[in-house]
């Protein structure tokens, strides 16, 4: 069948954002005078589980057994992570989180050639278009016929809400779409969906288990290699 949708995940796939949200996180944790630090490697563990909210309360309850929680635990946590977006879109404006290697060429030549884009995300709006906008322009939106991004499903990957809602506006089926990801978390969401998925490594991800995705690269530098793996013709 005919691809007739690529569904792109944001973080890591689309850039490499996560040593910028971690980075952000820690900010936004001293300006609320929290003694926390999450360092690379407990980041890492920390990407286990996916939303910005949903990390900070499982290093909470993970990591921090004797932390006294606020009487509005969830206000707490929505401020916290508001900070955090802030600081992190400010370093998305200021251009210091590129695209990722192919990522703006895909986009442009899959959507000259008539394949529907969308995004499937748990990252938040802002930081969506905050990204998209600096690697794309302020007209970033034409290029994608759904986004999928923040709260809008309740279950955040690896349960497949997001793909489903994204299918459903798009219209398709998932034999129609293919998916792009870069983790393990992600890759199981799509496939819960039925939708074909490849991933893309990051230094984050790079020792998970892809197991079932159709195929696994570096980057996406070589694009007419991604197109002949993927089976579609584009318009350069």
């Amino acid at each position: 069948m005919t691809i007739k949708a690529i569904i792109f995940d944001v973080d890591g796939t689309l850039a490499d954002t996560e040593d910028a949200h971690r980075i952000a996180f820690n900010t936004a944790f001293a300006e609320n005078n929290l003694d926390w630090n999450w360092d690379v490697a407990l980041y890492d563990k920390l990407l286990k589980v996916t939303g910005g909210k949903e990390r900070i309360k499982y290093f909470v309850e993970s990591f921090l057994p004797d932390f006294s929680k606020p009487a509005d635990y969830d206000r707490f946590v929505k401020n916290l992570h508001l900070v955090k977006t802030s600081h992190y879109t400010t370093m998305l404006r200021n251009g210091l989180i590129p695209l990722r290697p192919g990522i703006k060429q895909l986009i442009t030549e899959a959507h000259r050639t008539g394949i529907k884009l969308a995004i499937a995300t748990t990252t938040t709006p802002e930081n969506v278009s905050a990204l998209l906008e600096v690697g794309l322009g302020t007209n970033w939106e034409k290029y994608f016929s759904v986004n999928g991004c923040g709260d809008i499903v309740p279950n955040k990957k690896p349960a497949p809400d997001i793909y489903h809602w994204v299918l459903r506006e798009l219209k398709l089926s998932p034999a129609e779409c293919i998916a792009l990801e870069d983790s393990n978390n992600g890759l199981r969401s799509a496939l819960a969906a039925g939708i074909k998925t490849y991933v893309t490594i990051n230094p984050y991800t790079c020792t998970q288990d892809f197991t079932g995705a159709e195929a696994v690269f570096d980057d996406l530098s070589d694009l007419p290699r991604f197109y002949k793996v993927i089976g579609v013709e584009v318009v350069s």
